[in-house]
């Protein structure tokens, strides 16, 4: 672990960003890691900005302050959500790439995380234990979005030597917030429908499977391939990551194992149109061989763990 380093993290108050911050303080210290969103400051905030990463000249202006040396840009609108409001979606998810790719091409940063997401797949791409390096062509905005990110990471790599670092998310549980609109999102919320003893509404058709990872996966993740040395980071677009694969009968089933009185009823939206052009399984074999990544956590432990920890 690199010592000196000034750590922001962007969007820090969404459901990855709430957990990472966690990890990386107590990695770094307190005192080095930054974390900015839109949200007000609460009374015992550490290091908060309250920040638009739209707004261009007050996210250099605090990266400046601080001598940030390494971001994670988390905000961004997620797939449900993006297709409300697509033209927003795109500004959001691309502006904000823009600005800190083009804040290390110039020197500000040393390292950037961003990342990916299994939206960026699309209906064509081969849906079982899907490749690295496979047809891509997203249909929502969201995706779309990701996919064109991708491009841009590998550019700045390529053409201005940018450290950036970048993994494809499946989708993410975890207990300690909640998500933010996304088309993965029901496999936490029917946790706490389970331990509310009320009947859970799938949005998603019960067979539709799609990989999952739990959050201290992804966590563990994300700060490995940003301790990694460079060297090892052969993929500059963003890389595989798997956990397990489930779908909403499949998850339900392992629930009722604990809850007996567990019901679950299904009613697809459009969110199931989105799921239909994703992957059901991910081969991450490049991310094991290039910087060891390895998951630790499948279904059993997952359902064991969400189960145990949330409260109503």
């Amino acid at each position: 672990m690199a010592q000196g380093e000034k750590i922001l993290v962007i969007g820090s108050r969404g459901q990855i960003g709430t957990e990472l911050v966690e990890e990386l303080r107590q990695m770094y210290g307190e005192s080095n890691v930054f974390e900015s969103d839109l949200k007000d400051p609460g009374p015992h905030d550490i290091n908060y900005i309250q920040l638009n990463v739209l707004d261009k000249d007050a996210l250099y202006g605090a990266v400046k302050k601080h001598g940030i040396t390494q971001v994670y840009l988390l905000a961004a609108l997620l797939s449900a959500t993006a297709e409300k409001n697509p033209a927003f979606a795109w500004e959001l998810n691309m502006n904000s790439l823009f600005y800190i790719l083009d804040m290390a091409k110039e020197k500000h940063l040393k390292k950037v995380y961003w990342p990916s997401s299994i939206a960026a797949f699309g209906p064509t791409t081969p849906k079982k234990n899907t490749p690295q390096h496979t047809i891509m062509d997203p249909a929502t905005v969201y995706g779309i979005s990701k996919l064109a990110g991708e491009r841009w990471c590998e550019y700045y790599f390529q053409k201005y030597q940018v450290d950036v670092r970048s993994l494809r998310y499946p989708g993410l549980i975890g207990y300690k917030s909640l998500p933010g609109g996304g088309t993965t999102d029901y496999a936490v919320d029917i946790f706490y429908k389970a331990r509310q003893g009320v009947k859970f509404t799938s949005f998603l058709s019960a067979d539709t499977t799609l990989p999952m990872m739990y959050m201290d996966d992804a966590i563990r993740a994300t700060v490995e391939i940003m301790e990694a040395p460079s060297e090892t980071i052969k993929i500059r677009s963003s890389y595989n990551v798997a956990g397990m694969s489930f779908s909403p009968a499949g998850i339900a089933a392992e629930i009722k194992l604990q809850i007996p009185d567990f019901q679950i009823e299904y009613m697809p939206d459009f969110r199931q149109e989105i799921a239909n052009g994703w992957p059901h399984s991910i081969d991450d074999g490049m991310a094991r061989a290039d910087w060891g990544w390895k998951n630790h956590y499948n279904l059993n432990k997952l359902v064991n763990i969400m189960l145990a920890n949330i409260r109503v």
